[in-house]
């Protein structure tokens, strides 16, 4: 089984879905588990009301992209399980395995009144893997450090009080389209970034996606090729048309004589691709009654499946009755 999670730092657009969300709906097992990590967007300064719609917005999302509503949750359903594991798990950590965190060292350094749960979200992290005993965690070069003190923390745990919990693995996903900034193909498409013109969004109007496309930056080349290096913006079209399509960037590439041929076949394959789930996840967020009833039930299963793994921890560590 395998658990991956997707941070409400920002709303969800067409790089989250073409990078993870597609891809879970697609390849995703029987028993794997997914959940919008809310507590893991405080970590930085942050806007309360936004976080709460964020969050919901992206559980609909998830929802309307296909994944079946028993394999979604939301983390902060579970604050009380995780609350209790992360305090066990942090007292099984040492100070120094978190603060060689490189996640920690880029966005702490040199910034004035970091956080506390900057430094101990990893550990977080640790206790939503195993609360819910994944046996593999799919992840980037970013975040594979963090599975790494997850498995540390297991063997610990398990060679100090017992054997409790499952020790992940880290998986390197299959590679989904890599989706850069329309505005600058330098960055990667961003929740959280500032200028919002290089950006699709799953809930965007079609009409907005267009324009949006239209405007992406291409280069002063003639024709159309793949060539990442040298032709940075053209290739993020191609890349994203064919992880619409379903396709090789390259083999499309030969489709189209110019510029403006390629965009208008990206700005309506995105439209459509992005189409049935932007209206179900409307549906949803217009129906808050049964947004919050996938919710509830959602915690409910995940509460369930790591309740015996928290009560075997808090037993054997000497905690509770």
């Amino acid at each position: 089984m395998r658990i991956s999670g997707i941070t409400p730092s920002g709303h969800t657009h067409l790089g989250n879905h073409l990078g993870a969300i597609q891809r879970w709906v697609t390849d995703g097992g029987p028993d794997d588990l997914y959940f919008v990590s809310d507590l893991h967007a405080m970590t930085t300064t942050h806007n309360p009301a936004k976080l709460r719609g964020r969050t919901s917005e992206m559980l609909a999302v998830l929802v309307a992209a296909g994944i079946p509503a028993e394999r979604v949750f939301v983390q902060s359903d579970l604050s009380r399980e995780l609350g209790a594991l992360t305090w066990i798990l942090e007292c099984t950590c040492s100070y120094g395995e978190a603060a060689r965190m490189i996640q920690f060292k880029e966005k702490g350094s040199g910034q004035p009144g970091v956080r506390l749960s900057l430094l101990t979200y990893p550990v977080l992290m640790a206790a939503d893997i195993l609360l819910q005993g994944a046996a593999e965690v799919p992840v980037g070069e970013d975040q594979n450090q963090h599975v790494e003190l997850a498995r540390a923390l297991a063997r610990r745990f398990n060679s100090t009080y017992g054997e409790v919990f499952t020790v992940p693995r880290p998986v390197l996903p299959p590679t989904g389209a890599r989706v850069r900034n329309l505005s600058d193909p330098a960055r990667k498409m961003s929740k959280s970034a500032q200028e919002e013109a290089g950006v699709v969004f799953v809930l965007d109007e079609p009409d907005l996606i267009r324009r949006k496309v239209r405007r992406a930056v291409t280069d002063g080349f003639s024709g159309v090729a793949y060539a990442p290096e040298e032709r940075p913006g053209v290739a993020n079209l191609l890349e994203i048309l064919a992880g619409c399509r379903g396709a090789r960037p390259a083999d499309v590439a030969a489709e189209f004589a110019s510029y403006g041929e390629l965009k208008e076949a990206v700005a309506e394959a995105v439209i459509e691709t992005l189409r049935p789930i932007r209206e179900r996840t409307l549906e949803l967020l217009a129906d808050p009654a049964e947004l919050a009833r996938i919710r509830k039930e959602g915690a409910h299963r995940a509460a369930e499946r790591g309740e015996h793994r928290l009560t075997s921890a808090m037993r054997l560590v000497g905690a509770g009755m």
